[in-house]
């Protein structure tokens, strides 16, 4: 009977071990596989060949897919995009952004001091820093003139402010105070517009495009920029900062204003890069190349595009990492600059590189959107597709 036991207890004590391995097993073969893909229509994928699913003979449009570990153990279920074969002209040239704000955007609340001398915050308590002023007592505004104006003009009696918060609207009341004669301030830092310089990624054959692989973010609240309008502009490197450990470089840029220099309009600003429409001149005298998706990404040499010196130019990379279920939309991989040319001029990836594409293969597969603080020759990049998803 001691014997009975002690076999009994060694067969449960390793059919546990052989459960959590198996465990073990099921829960890194789900993080290795995306919780979605997309396929060319009339194509098929080695992960659905695995499980006897022929994707070539699914219609366009969203699958839900069961698959199974040995064709036997229930794995993960995903959604499978059935798609017509996508075109996309990469770029990486350099272009002027300016974007006016959707509403005038409060980036501080500050102490004031009234003709008494009296120390106060009008907007202490109302207003935060990221706050969206729309209307000055009903009256809508379109700039930070208008605001100071109205402002200014209310001769120290309460003014109603209509604001947007977290994408909620509402109303506030504010007292200005007297800080001169006929001078009236509530005592806030506001901002309306930004610009810069960033890297184009694509253009569609129309003349569409889709630029810098991040979101614009105010530099003083950190939010993502809500924006009304945006002018695309020819834009130059006219020097490069060499980027070093903890102190990232970056592209001097020139922006040229003016009315022949304007080459399109920039209609959306997300956290995968902003969108609009480019002069499709532009378009005629690059070459399109197919695209491919997070699942034909791979760990090993790449390129990436970009008119740093002036003219497009295609510089080594090693991708060191895949992360095909990344929670963040822009850091889909990890890339290594490699390229002797590219470190002896910038140090790595810099500030106004980012929206540079990436290429593998022969395919467009995502840009450059971040560098590593403490290794400038590393960065990450966002998948092509997460990017088309986006401007749509």
């Amino acid at each position: 009977m001691k014997k009975l036991l002690k076999n009994l207890k060694y067969i449960l004590f390793s059919a546990a071990v052989c459960a959590l391995v198996l465990y073990g097993i099921l829960g890194y073969e789900r993080a290795q596989i995306p919780d979605s893909f997309t396929v060319i229509a009339g194509e098929t994928a080695a992960l659905l060949e695995e499980n006897h699913i022929d994707a070539a003979a699914f219609e366009n449009g969203e699958h839900q897919v069961d698959l199974k570990l040995f064709g036997l153990l229930p794995l993960k279920e995903i959604s499978v995009d059935v798609v017509d074969r996508k075109m996309l002209i990469p770029c990486g040239m350099p272009v002027g952004i300016y974007i006016e704000t959707d509403g005038v955007l409060v980036i501080d609340v500050i102490e004031i001091t009234d003709m008494n001398g009296n120390v106060s915050s009008p907007g202490a308590s109302i207003l935060q820093r990221g706050d969206y002023i729309l209307a000055v007592n009903g009256e809508t505004i379109a700039n930070k003139t208008e605001l100071t104006e109205k402002i200014s003009a209310s001769g120290g009696e309460n003014v109603t402010l209509k604001i947007r918060r977290n994408g909620e609207v509402s109303e506030v009341k504010i007292r200005p105070v007297q800080t001169a004669v006929n001078e009236y301030k509530a005592g806030i830092w506001v901002r309306d517009n930004t610009q810069g310089v960033g890297m184009m990624t694509y253009l569609t054959p129309e003349g569409d495009f889709a630029a810098l692989g991040h979101g614009i973010h105010d530099t003083d609240t950190n939010t993502l920029l809500q924006m009304s309008r945006g002018i695309l502009y020819q834009a130059d490197i006219a020097g490069i900062v060499k980027g070093r450990t903890d102190a990232p470089g970056e592209l001097v840029g020139s922006i040229f204003y003016g009315g022949n220099t304007r080459i399109g309009t920039i209609e959306n600003n997300t956290e995968s890069g902003i969108y609009g429409n480019c002069d499709s001149i532009f378009a005629s005298q690059l070459t399109p190349m197919q695209i491919g998706y997070k699942q034909d990404v791979r760990v090993g040499p790449a390129k990436i595009i970009s008119s740093i010196q002036g003219s497009m130019e295609e510089y080594d990379i090693e991708i060191l990492a895949v992360y095909l279920n990344s929670r963040s939309d822009n850091k889909g991989f990890i890339i290594k600059v490699t390229d002797p040319d590219l470190i002896e001029l910038t140090g790595g990836i810099v500030q106004g590189m980012s929206g540079s594409p990436v290429v593998q293969d022969g395919k467009l597969i995502g840009a450059v959107t971040h560098v590593m603080v403490n290794d400038p020759t590393r960065g990450y990049g966002i998948f092509i597709e997460n990017m088309l998803d986006a401007g749509q």
